[in-house]
């Protein structure tokens, strides 16, 4: 149990270490995130006591925002609205859990959220669309915050492959096609994140916005 005033909990990592607590209440929580507020560099995960805490890294990141950014040159490709929040706190306090992924997206349900202020899970649907890049392992199992708040699709990037999943009836299952994009190549992916190392991100993505040109034509 955690006794300490929530205002006393910083904790400081380096770059590769990871931090879990146990036995957070869902106040406790909700106060030290209060406490900290937005401007920090980690991300959190928890699920119903468990909280963890973990510093992205530079391996991590890369890979997260290329794929943002093939996303947002497929949808002006395909001329559709998507919203992308990063790393936005998803939290159900009746489900007590929360999570930060390393990227999510409203693409379906764009429409529903658009000019929202904020985003209240009771209420309005998750993100259709959410992406961890999976550098390290959890020790919280994502999978089970994701489809308990019901997100549609999850992918998940890890040693230079891209796997999609499906929720379908409580569980994650693996695709071969995206949910909300389903002429897309997934398979191709990681080939243009590897050319960004020679090519350059921006060098990259105009590969990438090159290739769905052919396969709309």
């Amino acid at each position: 149990m955690i006794t300490a005033n929530p205002a006393d909990v910083k904790p400081e990592l380096s770059p590769n270490a990871g931090l879990v607590l146990k036995s957070v209440k869902w106040a406790t929580f909700q106060a030290l995130m209060a406490d900290v507020g937005e401007d920090r560099a980690w991300r959190i995960a928890y699920n119903q006591g468990v909280l963890e805490i973990r510093m992205p890294l530079r391996q991590h990141e890369e890979p997260t925002g290329l794929i943002e950014s093939f996303l947002e040159a497929l949808a002006d490709e395909l001329e559709i609205e998507i919203s992308k929040l990063g790393a936005l706190t998803l939290e159900r306090e009746d489900l007590q859990r929360a999570v930060e992924p390393d990227s999510c997206f409203y693409i379906q349900n764009e429409a529903v959220i658009r000019g929202k202020p904020d985003i209240n899970l009771t209420i309005d649907p998750p993100p259709d669309l959410v992406l961890e890049s999976d550098l390290t392992n959890s020790s919280v199992n994502k999978d089970v915050i994701y489809s308990s708040m019901g997100v549609p699709e999850l992918w998940r990037y890890k040693r230079d492959t891209l796997l999609v999943y499906h929720l379908i009836d409580g569980a994650y299952q693996l695709q071969d096609k995206s949910l909300a994009f389903p002429m897309l190549p997934v398979a191709e992916i990681p080939q243009f994140i590897e050319a960004s190392k020679t090519q350059g991100q921006r060098g990259a993505v105009r590969l990438f916005r090159q290739r769905i040109r052919e396969l709309l034509s």
